[in-house]
């Protein structure tokens, strides 16, 4: 999955629709027009809320970081643990919790149904 699929879904799960400056690369909650970036792979408090809206629960470890999440009153599905090596994110810690963020909301998003 590339970085804008992860994204895409991601936003899906927190329920909000995201566009992409192809031009820039930079990530839009909602529209260019709003001007309010959103991108949890990188910004760590972007990763903050996305973890609080979904109700994940994140832990940190000295090689990796692993997400899974708790029953709440929203229904979603929460798939198995997500876990990511900090090799995987070049030794970076904080990095690699946002990644493991972005993909856990990435597969909630997934097992919302179709809308229509």
């Amino acid at each position: 999955m590339t970085d804008r699929e992860l994204l895409e879904a991601a936003a899906k799960a927190e329920g909000h629709e995201v566009e992409f400056d192809e031009l820039s690369g930079l990530v839009f909650w909602g529209n260019k027009l709003s001007g309010l970036l959103w991108n949890p792979l990188h910004n760590d408090g972007d990763a903050l809320r996305l973890k609080v809206k979904l109700h994940l629960i994140v832990g940190s470890y000295a090689s990796f970081s692993s997400v899974s999440g708790t029953y709440t009153a929203d229904g979603y599905e929460v798939p198995e643990e997500t876990i990511v090596w900090h090799h995987e994110t070049g030794g970076d810690p904080c990095a690699a919790e946002r990644l493991a963020i972005t993909r856990c909301a990435a597969g909630i998003a997934a097992a919302i149904p179709a809308a229509g």
